[in-house]
């Protein structure tokens, strides 16, 4: 019993790091437990989702999986042709057999160099494809969310959900799972060797295997926990920084740069502590691991040594010299992929988080969607009528309350009233860019609802307050991607008095936007936007403060713009400024959430109510200013 008494001793360390881990383990999940945490996706879940992406390739995995079967042959084979040369050179020296030996090995592992070249390229272009069509869905879903659901998620949250986190699954099907099954292929071929060469030697290695499961099990569960914390403190960085760097200016109006810089510095701390916690529990796993390598080593030695040099049997088994030499490969073969396991297990662990977080933006439904029976229409008159129509942003808290109200074609129908009183959510919902929760919407006398998102929103064109270009050309913010003649773009620009700055410009209708278009006025973005509408020629246009916020010049040109455009459809315009919708055919004056007042400018002048208040203080104020 004695000789054995050395193995006793390793196994004794190993299990006492295994109670640790197995402590860790129930203290980490009871903590868990006690924080009352959300739960995460399965794994199987997020598998069976990527597997679907995968599947359109599965001819190109069939190709890899069998070039990995050739490129394995060299490492079940090699140990033992390495052995048998040992075992030829300490006995019966055969230097034919030798030469036969070594172009044996050199052969195998040409082929196995190849088959790894090929597969790399195979996977390498399936990845890319996986990753764009990924991409696609992620921003194609986003696309079709409501205006509801994208006013909650923060800008930064939805681009890594669109770049980072599809890269990390990349990652997974090109390189990851593949050497996962490769590594599985690896031992199931190395302890079948093993076992034909020397079963009971075998066993003596498998008697580390289930410590190797019990700590890779551990591992799985610490490891999901800090990609998880990862992914969230990497998405908190690129919120903040996408909404800090859109409001730069402010920050630096009001001085606030040192106390922006310590928030992000917290943002960043809390990733780094986040990335020390993942780098810590991989430092622990594969540091075991190798120590169970080297455990089994030793034992292999210590064992077979003794057996070699002593000569006595190991269980009933001869060991010889070759014997050792190969074990001593094969167990490098064996435990080299389970060491590999920790970093694999790693990425496996990011691809896993990176993915729930890609599932969880496209497992939200949309809340604006086309009903079953909606349909495509080719043409509006623009005729818009509001029946008894109540909507709240929040369930109770009602913006709109039985509001009532009918837009004949090609009428100019203006809102007015105090901020808040629902002037900007009625153009919404028109446009379906959210759902009534009580009445009717119609556009020549169908419901809304019953119309295709798609083809009710082609015929209107929005102009707002904010104006938004796209970075690129004027010509390309003015056409949207589609195609119009230049005769047609010079036409929409003249329309709307947009070309008298176009033409100062050096390069015209390819003079360059930057982003948001901040190297145009806004009065220029605004007649920017009125181009870009025209040219698309809606049947309903609509003006959400468009003409708030310019200099008196531009407010001329858009006034005479805004006139012209009349002609071309119904116009819904929403201004504070009561001196620009004199001439408007309707005017609805909105006080939280109702109707008070309705008719044209000067029959509400005549009735002395709300709007007659509200245009009198402005005029008075509008005199002050010019004296």
């Amino acid at each position: 019993m004695r000789e054995y008494l050395p193995v006793l001793i390793v196994g004794a360390i190993i299990g006492m790091f295994a109670l640790l881990f197995v402590v860790a383990y129930a203290v980490a999940k009871r903590k868990n437990a006690l924080e009352n945490r959300e739960r995460n996706m399965p794994d199987s879940e997020i598998v069976k989702r990527l597997l679907a992406y995968a599947k359109p390739y599965r001819m190109q995995f069939v190709l890899v999986f069998f070039v990995m079967l050739l490129a394995n042959v060299h490492s079940i084979l090699s140990p033992l042709i390495i052995g048998n040369i040992e075992e030829t050179v300490v006995g019966d020296f055969d230097l034919s057999y030798l030469g036969k030996a070594v172009a044996v090995y050199a052969g195998l592992l040409v082929v196995s160099l190849l088959c790894t070249y090929i597969q790399a390229m195979v996977l390498q272009r399936v990845g890319q494809k996986i990753l764009s069509a990924m991409r696609q869905d992620v921003f194609t879903h986003i696309e079709g969310l409501s205006h509801a659901q994208l006013n909650d998620i923060p800008v930064g949250k939805l681009v890594t959900r669109v770049t980072n986190d599809p890269n990390a699954i990349s990652f997974m099907f090109t390189n990851i799972l593949v050497t996962l099954i490769q590594n599985v292929m690896v031992v199931i071929a190395v302890l079948g060797a093993m076992l034909l060469l020397n079963y009971m030697l075998t066993l003596m290695v498998l008697c580390f295997v289930p410590f190797v499961v019990l700590f890779t099990i551990i591992f799985r569960r610490f490891s999901r926990s800090v990609h998880l914390r990862v992914n969230d403190a990497t998405t908190d960085v690129n919120t903040y920084l996408s909404e800090n760097l859109s409001g730069i200016k402010i920050t630096q109006i009001f001085n606030r740069e040192e106390r922006k810089m310590q928030d992000f510095l917290a943002l960043s701390k809390n990733l780094e502590k986040a990335k020390r916690s993942r780098m810590f529990v991989f430092g622990i796993f594969q540091p075991m691991v190798y120590m169970l390598y080297i455990s089994s080593v030793l034992c292999l030695m210590y064992l077979g040594g003794r057996g070699y040099i002593g000569g006595w049997n190991f269980m009933g088994q001869t060991v010889t010299s070759g014997v050792i030499v190969s074990f001593y490969m094969y167990i490098s073969k064996f435990f080299n992929p389970i060491q590999q396991l920790a970093e694999q297990f790693d990425m496996l662990q990011r691809s896993f988080a990176a993915a729930e977080k890609i599932f969880t933006v496209m497992d939200m439904v949309p809340q604006v969607v086309d009903s079953p029976n909606a349909k495509d229409i080719d043409e509006i008159k623009g005729e818009i009528e509001f029946k008894d129509v109540w909507f709240a942003y929040n369930p109770g808290e009602w913006v709109l309350k039985g509001v009532s109200f009918h837009v004949e074609p090609r009428q100019t129908v203006a809102f007015v009233g105090s901020t808040g009183s629902g002037k900007s959510t009625i153009l919404s919902l028109i446009c379906r860019n959210y759902d009534i929760q009580k009445g009717q919407i119609l556009i020549d006398g169908r419901d809304i609802k019953e119309i295709s998102i798609a083809s009710l929103r082609k015929h209107f064109g929005q102009m707002l307050q904010d104006v938004f270009l796209f970075s690129g050309t004027i010509r390309g913010n003015i056409v949207l991607r589609d195609e119009f003649p230049e005769e047609d773009i010079r036409q929409a620009c003249e329309y709307v008095n947009a070309d008298k700055f176009i033409d100062r410009l050096d390069n015209g209708l390819d003079e360059a936007v930057r982003e948001r278009g901040n190297n145009f006025s806004a009065g220029q973005r605004q007649l920017l936007s009125f181009a870009r509408t025209i040219i698309h020629k809606p049947a309903v246009m609509i003006l959400d403060e468009a003409t708030a916020n310019i200099d008196t010049e531009t407010e001329l040109l858009i006034q005479d713009s805004l006139e012209k455009m009349k002609n071309i459809g119904t116009m819904l315009i929403v201004a504070h400024r009561l001196s620009t919708i004199q001439h408007a055919d309707n005017i609805i004056l909105l006080s939280h959430g109702e109707i008070l007042e309705q008719g044209t400018h000067q029959e509400l002048l005549h009735q002395k109510g709300r709007y007659y208040k509200l245009y009198t203080l402005q005029y008075d104020k509008e005199q002050l200013q010019k004296a």
